[in-house]
């Protein structure tokens, strides 16, 4: 299966959390966290359209700042989701400025922000740019089964946890994948290109059968017609979805680690905070974050596919194949000695 998920830590395993997804064949780029995003440029920055907070400490919030740097004066809506209290960070944030001046502009910058409560009640307002980023309230509703995003595509899961103030995790969950076997479209002399994506598209859908496809592109190929999906069926299957895990900023707690657990259970990548050696657990209990070891335990005990560590401590440089070390250690422990820990 070609991957239609790539994630990529925005700063390493080092620097501030940002975890920048991008999704094949499509222009629009999920955020996970909004640290320091300096690494980015312009234009990567203007494909992104969703960004999920886990909390607003200044090294997963710090880079709204450059955010609303480039992006204001673009035509441009972002969606902000993050945990209880966030939409008044998001306004203090804007009103820190003075936009007298933005009925000069002539795009508009629209911020959707939602924020998810304990019991994954909602609310959501608005932030426009050309009404001085005043607050409307748009909805207040709630998280089905903890889902606080969905598109066809697509859907992002949340679980509310402690790091001594609210903190979401995420599992990001591509709904189907649609594999084209190549070999099927030569047989029928059919070209690759982007209208294989809105075949996916109404594939995931669930089109009839009779829903029109524009086969090929009149402009780059000199080649396109109508053709009905029916007609389309056999040259794909479909497979489950790839799934990303990403969980940080969080104490070593029981109840943590049952819900961490439940939220990305299978996932095909786990991306998990690991800020304290194993050495120092109790440095780690004080200061509400997971060791390597626990990062470790936690992806066996949800059985991921792959776990990628980071937010590693400053502490620790220099020492990155020793951390990873022991995450992978305590990842691939045998389930008796899980068991015997009470992890399973």
């Amino acid at each position: 299966m070609r991957p239609v998920l790539h994630p990529a830590l925005v700063n390493g395993r080092w620097g501030d959390p940002a975890l920048y997804v991008e999704t094949l064949f499509e222009k629009h780029v999920i955020l996970f966290d909004l640290g320091n995003i300096d690494a980015l440029s312009p234009r990567q920055i203007q494909r992104i359209e969703h960004i999920f907070v886990s909390h607003a400490h200044i090294d997963h919030f710090v880079g709204f700042d450059r955010l609303l740097r480039i992006l204001a004066g673009r035509e441009k809506k972002i969606h902000l989701y993050g945990p209880a209290e966030f939409v008044d960070r998001v306004r203090h944030k804007l009103h820190a400025y003075q936009w007298n001046l933005v009925d000069r502009y002539v795009s508009d910058l629209i911020f959707i922000v939602t924020e998810i409560g304990s019991s994954f009640e909602t609310r959501t307002v608005s932030f426009r740019l050309k009404k001085a980023f005043a607050q409307d309230e748009i909805d207040q509703g709630h998280a089905v089964d903890g889902v606080i995003y969905r598109e066809d595509a697509f859907r992002v899961s949340s679980a509310v946890l402690d790091h001594r103030t609210p903190c979401l995790a995420f599992a990001l969950e591509e709904t189907a994948h649609v594999n084209v076997w190549k070999n099927r479209l030569a047989d029928l002399v059919l070209p690759i290109g982007p209208w294989l994506r809105d075949l996916k598209h109404a594939v995931i859908e669930n089109r009839p059968d009779d829903h029109p496809i524009l086969v090929g592109s009149q402009s780059k190929t000199g080649f396109a017609r109508e053709m009905p999906l029916g007609r389309l069926r056999n040259l794909y299957n479909v497979t489950p979805g790839q799934r990303i895990g990403y969980v940080t900023d969080v104490a070593d707690t029981q109840a943590n680690r049952r819900a961490i657990i439940e939220l990305v259970r299978g996932v095909d990548m786990l991306f998990i905070e690991a800020v304290f050696a194993a050495e120092d657990v109790a440095l780690a209990a004080e200061r509400a974050h997971l060791t390597t070891v626990a990062a470790g335990e936690i992806a066996r005990a949800a059985k991921v596919r792959r776990v990628e560590p980071f937010h590693f401590s400053p502490r620790y440089h220099g020492q990155e194949k020793r951390m990873r070390a022991e995450v992978e250690e305590a990842f691939t422990a045998s389930d008796q000695s899980l068991a015997a820990a009470g992890f399973q």
